[in-house]
């Protein structure tokens, strides 16, 4: 079975001509991408220069981790936990006996932590808290709440022996604490930002931790990454088609998955692409629907309703199980896969959904390993990168983020 991911854009309901026509503009955005110029492109050669001493140095500490508790809980926010547990989500098989693994400080729900304590009451307990500064105040809540608990638990020294943190090299709050305290730690570079930092230490760990193959998915990445080299690579061809989509009126891309396990790869998505395109008034509206459950919410909507979006579909070929219908379910649907059925709903929605006029961008997923895996996420990447770059915007920065963290400061001084 080939591992490579296929892009169809086919039903895009675009001409070639409406691509071909910002080849030109396509090319030089490719260009400044990998020119090793641009701030924040760090990550776009990673796959074929990333420290193989490091990655040793990660899958060692995630062995350790492994030894060590039945829990481990990774502290962090957007880009510090979304690879990572869209990873674990879609790659981690249920029997594994690797630790089970829960995320804190992507909220600031005081039942949500609550809640996360009592499920790890009297269970062996690690944590990795992962912040470039050390002062986002979801993340610096939870690992205040959760470094307590650890101290009540097993005393400060034994407690920082459990600490594993994911910092600045040099500066910041949590990198003094590191180096104060003695843990653990792994570096987030300088020119890779959060939402692009999955194939580092910041996913890395995590994802190792797991029982995740680690280098299969870098080999996956390097191959997107050299695939991505050639004049019609499908990132390349996807960012020109997204960008014409826009100018033609459509506002918000939907993706759509029809396995569950893609649910927190599709928040990943939402997040890459909205803080990479959305500034200077500009970009494509992410959103994503799980099939198909969302199809009895939103089908009426995407089949008959304002049609200013168009669907994203990442359909998974080889799905990791299957079962038989039993005969009880009626002559249609009686012995036939699950799998099966489910490739049917994708083929019937992608049909009825293009008769209405709704585009429809195609990827197959040959299946859900890590090799697949790696392939996605620098596949999107890049796409993202591109479409930004073609859209006028800095795919990199995200200053609109910072207003509400001004404002929730103003309203906590004032009480």
């Amino acid at each position: 079975m080939s591992e490579t991911l296929k892009l169809d854009l086919s039903r895009s309901l675009l001409g070639p001509q409406t691509i071909t026509a910002s080849q030109a503009e396509l090319e030089a955005a490719k260009n400044r991408l990998w020119s090793g110029k641009e701030p924040f492109t760090g990550w776009v050669n990673l796959p074929f220069a990333y420290d193989k001493m490091e990655l040793k140095e990660i899958l060692a500490a995630a062995e350790k981790i492994r030894k060590q508790c039945e829990v481990l809980i990774v502290i962090g926010i957007g880009g510090s936990y979304l690879g990572a547990q869209a990873a674990i989500s879609a790659l981690k098989a249920g029997n594994d006996s690797a630790p089970e693994i829960y995320f804190a400080g992507q909220n600031l729900s005081g039942t949500y932590h609550k809640e996360l304590l009592e499920k790890i009451k009297g269970r062996e307990l690690c944590l990795c808290v992962i912040s470039k500064s050390g002062t986002t105040t979801e993340s610096s809540v939870a690992f205040s709440i959760l470094k307590d608990e650890l101290y009540r638990k097993y005393g400060r020294e034994e407690a920082a022996k459990r600490i594993y943190a994911i910092t600045d090299a040099e500066k910041g709050i949590l990198r003094e604490e590191t180096n104060r305290e003695g843990y653990v730690s792994f570096v987030i570079p300088d020119d890779i930002g959060g939402r692009y930092s999955v194939l580092t230490a910041v996913g890395l760990l995590p994802i190792a931790v797991a029982g995740i193959d680690v280098p299969a998915m870098l080999k996956g990445a390097e191959c997107a990454a050299e695939a991505s080299k050639d004049e019609k690579a499908d990132a390349s061809m996807l960012a020109a088609t997204r960008v014409s989509l826009l100018n033609s009126g459509k506002t918000i891309e939907i993706y759509e998955y029809y396995e569950p396990k893609l649910q927190y790869f599709a928040e990943w998505l939402k997040q890459l692409f909205g803080e990479s395109e959305g500034k200077d008034g500009k970009g494509i509206f992410p959103a994503a629907l799980q099939f198909s459950t969302d199809l009895h919410s939103m089908g009426q909507f995407l089949q008959d309703g304002n049609q200013i979006f168009f669907e994203t579909v990442l359909n998974v070929l080889n799905p990791p199980e299957d079962l038989i219908v039993p005969e009880s379910a009626g002559e249609l649907l009686a012995g036939r896969s699950m799998n099966a059925i489910n490739q049917a709903a994708v083929e019937g929605v992608i049909a009825a959904h293009e008769a209405t006029g709704v585009p429809i961008i195609k990827l197959d997923i040959p299946a859900l390993t890590p090799h697949c895996f790696g392939q996605l996420v620098y596949f999107f990447e890049t796409a993202c990168a591109l479409s930004g770059y073609l859209n006028g915007v800095n795919p990199f920065d995200q200053p609109g983020v910072e207003s509400y963290k001004s404002e929730m400061r103003k309203v906590l001084q004032s009480k």
